[in-house]
């Protein structure tokens, strides 16, 4: 069995929140036909990043913004001189760019309080492209 891969395309309408796309990864991984292997999800663009974090209460997720935003204030980079968003790429490389999830049975392997989030950092965007690759473990 091959890696499958998609991209999906995410509008985000706010320049600093996190988007919940476990939805659309799901939907990736049970079509792709993988019974037990990873799923690497991966965010184009320097001014966005892929997080695990609670899904339940979203008050976690604007209190992310609220760190990131306190760690690294807008407007004080030497980035700014340029576009006015040294904060962006720096909180998306704090974050980082991608995660990696197990994927257990055909299902993706998060916890119950976990989901995953493409967080945006200099929106918004009419489109946000993530792609979604889906690998089979390999038996030797």
């Amino acid at each position: 069995m091959t890696a499958r891969r998609r991209v999906l395309a995410v509008r985000t309408t706010a320049r600093e929140s996190l988007y919940d796309i476990t939805e659309d990864v799901r939907a990736v991984v049970d079509a792709s036909g993988v019974h037990d292997g990873v799923v690497v999800v991966y965010a184009q663009g320097a001014t966005a990043a892929i997080m695990v974090q609670e899904n339940w209460d979203d008050s976690v997720q604007r209190d992310v913004v609220h760190l990131l935003a306190q760690l690294v204030p807008r407007g004080v980079w030497e980035h700014d001189r340029q576009d006015g968003n040294g904060d962006a790429h720096l909180k998306a490389g704090l974050v980082g760019p991608s995660e990696t999830v197990p994927v257990i049975e055909g299902r993706l392997g998060l916890s119950r309080w976990q989901n995953l989030f493409l967080c945006e950092f200099d929106g918004p965007r009419s489109e946000r492209r993530v792609v979604v690759t889906v690998l089979p473990l390999v038996s030797s």
